[in-house]
């Protein structure tokens, strides 16, 4: 039997109103010329960025603190290579990722590329795990999705050829995490919910995953429940301080869920469906997401049954149940429950399957014949 192996090479500091303090603690590591990258038009206009970039200066010391601030929410390869250069032309010393996984997977992007002469898409198309001359990255997560700061990839977007793909390494795991759900509560209805629901992804996948340990299974099943209660009442209430908190603290726990259990086929799917519409990585799930419950059920029956019991808070048997529950989750949160509304149209299946990329393996239901066409056809209409 093969054994199962836990990797967090990341420093966690978590809590609200801690970033202060956490810098303290990790000053050592800051002690250089740092570059933020960041998306930082809201961050800024909030006073957020401002306050980073003044504490980030003490420990610069007679060195300087420089910010990147163009990063789309769906980070584009030549925005990569810019920041590369802005990093080579500062001197940069040490990354910073303040922002969504956005910011933070630009962040690991351009620490790949700052100290190296091989052009970042060589990564990026040649599947080369960056080794050598990697800078240290911090991340600053302001969202409560996507777990990148726990991660060890970089998802960018070739927006020439529309693909949508990875960088990835150990070596990109950040130095340290700053998981301050402060930064969440000024994040508006439509990121919240998007965000919320990639969580939510995290956990289902992670827990159908091949990859799969006692330890993840145990994270997952705490995050599916932890979203099931607390998304709704960020719907309600956006200003809810503890379900604000207690939704960062779950996609930390996913992020380290994505170290070690990877994810399935709605993730690998909705990359090339960000590429092609230019949408968020939360809508694009929840588009996918009851197609490929009907699916998996198939597959995994006993792990669906208890994935949507756990997020409904009842028990749930039987595939149209079940995908009954997640539609109705999803529409509660008012995001997409089909590829139409996010404006596909049949003919671009085709397109989209053969750009997807990355393992499949994972997902129980890749043995299903033609299961990315399948997902993709019964997603347009919502199944």
């Amino acid at each position: 039997m093969k054994p199962h192996q836990i990797h967090i090479p990341t420093e966690i500091y978590f809590g609200r109103n801690i970033w202060e303090a956490s810098l303290k603690e990790i000053g050592h590591l800051l002690n250089g010329t740092i570059l933020i990258a960041t998306t930082g038009r809201s961050l800024e206009r909030l006073g957020y960025l401002g306050k980073l970039k003044s504490e980030l200066e003490k420990y610069a010391l007679e060195k300087k603190v420089v910010v990147f601030d163009k990063v789309s929410p769906n980070p584009k390869l030549s925005e990569v290579r810019e920041g590369v250069e802005a990093a080579k032309k500062c001197g940069a010393e040490v990354i910073v990722g303040f922002g969504g996984g956005s910011a933070i997977d630009m962040a690991k992007a351009i620490a790949a590329g700052a100290q190296n002469k091989r052009d970042i898409g060589q990564y990026f198309y040649d599947n080369i795990e960056p080794e050598e001359g990697i800078l240290p990255v911090i991340a600053v997560p302001t969202t409560a999705g996507t777990g990148s700061e726990l991660s060890k990839a970089a998802i960018i977007t070739d927006e020439k050829t529309r693909i949508k793909s990875g960088i990835r390494g150990r070596k990109l795991y950040p130095k340290a995490a700053i998981v301050d759900s402060v930064f969440t509560e000024s994040v508006p209805f439509e990121k919240t919910m998007q965000t919320g629901f990639d969580v939510l992804a995290h956990a289902m996948e992670s827990t159908i995953s091949k990859a799969a340990s006692p330890y993840t299974q145990m994270q997952s099943e705490y995050a599916i429940k932890t979203v099931g209660r607390m998304l709704p009442r960020l719907a309600l209430n956006l200003q809810d301080i503890e379900a604000r908190k207690q939704m960062s603290y779950v996609s930390m726990l996913m992020g380290i869920n994505l170290g070690n259990a990877s994810t399935g086929l709605p993730h690998r799917l909705q990359y090339p469906l960000g590429a092609f519409t230019d949408t968020s990585h939360g809508m694009g799930l929840a588009a996918l997401y009851p197609a490929w419950i009907d699916y998996e059920y198939q597959y995994s029956r006993e792990k669906v049954e208890q994935m949507i019991s756990i997020l409904a808070g009842a028990s749930s048997h039987g595939k149209e149940t079940c995908v009954y529950v997640i539609k109705n989750f999803i529409a509660s949160l008012k995001l997409p429950v089909s590829l139409k509304e996010m404006g596909i149209e049949k003919a671009s299946v085709k397109e989209m399957a053969e750009s997807v990329t990355g393992n499949l393996l994972n997902d129980p239901a890749s043995q299903e014949p033609d299961i990315i066409q399948k997902i993709y056809k019964r997603a347009l209409e919502g199944v």
